[in-house]
């Protein structure tokens, strides 16, 4: 059975290698163009590619898949099936009924909940204590294609991005591996419709939604932070630099009468910073171009003392 692959991130990078390492033989990859990424801005490969180009795996980079002549390009390669992950582009009808087996999606979500481009993120910020994989038959519409099979996963409290991100994926390889063998022992992908309430869109993550706002709840803040970590990373201002916060939970003891962003107290490994409910303790910050550092490093090594304010993250 020949495997096609599309994706782009982390994520799909996790599945990618889960097919390669379970001897699939997949003989084409779809991935989105090099694009400006990390501190530096540089224009580097997607995670997918990187692996492809590691193992020789003929690769498709369209920018989009709407035109004809794109959907020609990549219809010229003959495949049984296409696994998509977090690929983020949208698959016209004419790529759909590519392969002759279907377009299987791996989702990190508990579809219909978190439909859209950014499951994971969405899912802790909502403070939701449950998600899961959902292995679904691709349609038209965005995420709305039936399922094949459903995963649960508890979310821990402290759980981040980058740490649940992994977990998910580790799930959805076990889930995937037993769709494909199926399929190559001749048994259809039998499937049910999504469930008809419940659906919520997650949106793709911008920039500005990193910025803290200290007169939310220290809860919300907490959220935020796990959410963004390891990217694009929750930020506060403090001295007209973007502080980046990594590492914070709501304080035991929030009680206080002081404006938001107020820093409550410095210890020798953490800073408490008022919230407009509650505190918050930091434990890790990162100075524009610098290194991540204990919270208390970092007030010891700026000048940030009790009493001082935090503020809209600078850009």
């Amino acid at each position: 059975m020949k495997v096609g692959f599309a994706g782009t991130p982390a994520f799909a990078a996790h599945i990618l290698l889960s097919l390669l390492d379970a001897d699939w033989p997949v003989s084409l990859v779809l991935t989105q163009p090099d694009r400006p990424r990390g501190r530096g801005q540089k224009v580097a490969p997607s995670p997918v590619k990187e692996l492809a180009l590691q193992r020789a795996i003929p690769l498709c980079q369209p920018s989009t898949l709407a035109s004809a002549a794109a959907q020609a390009e990549v219809a010229a390669r003959a495949i049984d099936v296409l696994v998509v992950a977090a690929y983020g582009l949208i698959l016209p009808p004419a790529v759909l009924t590519w392969p002759q087996l279907g377009c299987i999606n791996v989702h990190a979500s508990l579809l219909p909940r978190w439909r859209g481009a950014a499951p994971i993120q969405r899912a802790l910020l909502a403070g939701d204590t449950e998600t899961g994989i959902t292995l679904m038959q691709m349609d038209a519409g965005l995420d709305t294609g039936p399922m094949i099979d459903v995963a649960r996963l508890p979310v821990d409290a402290r759980e981040t991005a980058g740490s649940l991100e992994l977990k998910l994926a580790t799930l959805g390889t076990r889930m995937l591996n037993g769709c494909l063998r199926a399929l190559a022992a001749g048994v259809p992908a039998a499937s049910t419709p999504q469930p008809a309430d419940g659906a919520t869109y997650a949106a793709k993550v911008r920039k500005d939604e990193a910025d803290i706002d200290w007169s939310t709840t220290a809860v919300t803040i907490d959220r935020q932070v796990r959410a963004f970590d390891p990217a694009p990373g929750a930020a506060t201002g403090w001295s007209g630099e973007r502080v980046k916060v990594w590492r914070a939970q709501p304080a035991s003891h929030p009680a206080h009468y002081a404006a938001p962003g107020t820093v409550l107290a410095i210890e020798r490994a953490s800073v408490l910073v008022a919230c407009g409910e509650g505190a918050l303790s930091i434990a890790e910050l990162q100075p524009a171009g610098g290194r991540r550092m204990s919270a208390g490093a970092f007030a010891a090594g700026r000048g940030l003392v009790s009493g001082a304010r935090l503020d809209a993250s600078a850009r």
